[in-house]
């Protein structure tokens, strides 16, 4: 049972460390700040999650818990930080927004600075 484990864990780890290659590839090719954050956070987040569970499956016991906590901690955050990351590069003009489909972010805004009084 054993070296069923360690070739599960070797496996998953070895996915998880092509995934993170080809998310260092997608930030190095892509053309704009979208597509870039994409890159970043889908591939580079299932590279980590396939290295974690993999390490876990191939260590097994209790080093196990520690390392898919670790895993959820990332689920939670490289949302929000792609989102603030997303934001940013929206409002300081980073963005092609004639490439975007749907500008949401732009109408809310819009709607936004209209509804603000003016400084003083």
């Amino acid at each position: 049972m054993s070296g069923v484990r360690e070739v599960v864990g070797v496996v998953l780890m070895l996915g998880g460390a092509l995934f993170s290659l080809l998310a260092g590839v997608g930030m190095l090719r892509f053309a704009d700040t979208v597509s870039r954050l994409h890159a970043a956070s889908k591939a580079q987040t299932l590279g980590l999650l396939l290295v974690l569970v993999g390490a876990a499956v191939h260590e097994g016991g209790p080093s196990a818990p520690p390392l898919l906590l670790i895993g959820v901690f990332m689920l939670v955050t490289a949302p929000v930080l792609g989102h603030v990351v997303a934001r940013i590069a929206y409002r300081t003009d980073a963005v092609a927004r004639e490439r975007l489909t749907v500008d949401q972010l732009g109408d809310r805004l819009s709607r936004h600075d209209a509804a603000e009084p003016p400084p003083r």
